[in-house]
């Protein structure tokens, strides 16, 4: 409606946008509270050893752990910025001192509680001009 065009060719003009790769696809927002997930936690996690086999190693062994939700490769003091959630405090906790840790390269995790999202912007801005 707001398109100014009819469906057929808004779905197709997404198609296109899609096949050029500037649609990556698409996603609900989940309510992590309402969902039993009290808190979020940015977590800067640094490796004792940096090559391409041992990220991909971290990478790999993060991605399967359902309390890490992102996962940045960072310069600075720290390799990796993760975000987890968690149940409570006590459920962060075990998850990093059973999981995250346990993994043989992790040099040190320094954790950041996020007391409140003020706002997420999705995506990235777009001139419509």
């Amino acid at each position: 409606k707001n398109a100014g065009i009819s469906a057929p060719p808004c779905l197709r003009r997404v198609r296109a946008l899609e096949e050029l790769g500037f649609i990556e696809g698409y996603h609900a927002e989940l309510n992590a509270s309402a969902l039993g997930y009290g808190i979020s936690v940015f977590a800067k996690v640094a490796l004792e050893d940096t090559s391409e086999h041992d990220l991909q190693d971290f990478i790999e062994a993060v991605r399967e752990m359902e309390e890490v939700r992102e996962s940045y490769f960072i310069a600075g003091d720290s390799d990796f910025m993760l975000k987890i959630i968690a149940k409570d405090w006590d459920a962060y906790q075990s998850f990093v001192t059973q999981k995250l840790t346990a993994i043989e390269n992790v040099r040190s995790v320094k954790s950041s509680l996020i007391m409140k999202r003020n706002f997420k912007k999705p995506s990235v801005p777009v001139d419509i001009d």
